[in-house]
């Protein structure tokens, strides 16, 4: 359910862990990422990133795009070192929690079929048409408080999944901004405090796509949920290992995806710059 709707970018490399901190039990912890489809989420943000990076080759390169923007596009979406920044920072996150009670949510079936309709449903939203359809049922929804709607925002509220984004987004858009400014790209005038000053502009945008994209996302994955099995989801996103693995999450995705977009505005400022030359 992780979704940035700021440039993505991977970690060029993962920053050491400090002295004191336990990583959890790696076996579980694999075992985790597994029953969350992790593996397949990241082959998916991939595929995102490199649409993304089509997008961006237009709106900011002079030439557009190349086979060498491609190919620094997709060594930057590389999805073994977004796996490993991934794994490495959840698994620092949640070491102390309750992994067990995590794995027998996400291993039980209705916990399996949750993950299978995510990943699903996130692979569909790749093409354009589909999205759009499911943005406009989910606004339907919305307007018509149908009772899937209530149960769906009750799950978007326990998890803070609009702020968390937001956040997420903004900091993402930062690490953009400084990418460009370090490549040497911008004007002399950009300073880091001036491009914060900018992303915040972006903050009621990004907070309404966010909002769109959720409960989009949402509304059509947990679509073939019985209310039974959509409530089970909500009451293990309220318990404290649901909210332990939840704060996880977003902490080892904000960090993969801060890295991503710095890396893209770096390589976007040499590919400017060269381009202009």
């Amino acid at each position: 359910m992780i979704r940035f709707t700021a440039p993505y970018a991977v970690a060029l490399s993962i920053v050491a862990a400090p002295l004191w901190a336990q990583p959890a039990d790696d076996a579980k912890v694999d075992a985790l990422l597994n029953a969350l489809g992790m593996p397949q989420m990241i082959e998916i943000m991939r595929e995102e990133g490199l649409a993304y990076g089509e997008v961006l080759a237009v709106d900011m390169l002079p030439g557009g795009t190349s086979d060498q923007w491609a190919k620094a596009v997709s060594a930057i979406y590389d999805t073994e070192t977004m796996y490993e920044e991934v794994r490495g920072a959840f698994g620092e996150a949640i070491a102390g929690d309750d992994i067990d009670a995590m794995l027998a949510f996400f291993t039980s079936e209705p916990g399996a079929k949750i993950v299978g309709l995510e990943v699903s449903a996130r692979r569909a939203l790749l093409d354009d048409a589909v999205e759009e359809a499911s943005k406009e049922n989910a606004a339907i929804a919305m307007m018509d408080q149908t009772p899937r709607y209530l149960m769906v925002q009750e799950f978007v509220e326990v998890n803070d999944l609009i702020e968390a984004n937001v956040v997420g987004a903004l900091n993402a858009s930062y690490a953009f901004y400084t990418g460009l400014i370090d490549g040497g790209a911008m004007p002399a005038g950009v300073t880091a405090e001036s491009a914060l000053q900018d992303v915040w502009t972006q903050e009621p945008e990004v907070r309404n796509d966010t909002t769109e994209w959720v409960y989009s996302f949402l509304m059509m994955a947990y679509q073939p949920l019985s209310d039974e099995e959509l409530q089970a989801y909500i009451a293990f996103s309220r318990s404290e290992a649901g909210q332990d693995m939840g704060d996880a999450l977003f902490v080892a995705f904000d960090g993969m995806f801060d890295d991503v977009s710095r890396g893209l505005g770096l390589a976007s400022s040499r590919f400017m710059i060269s381009q202009e030359l």
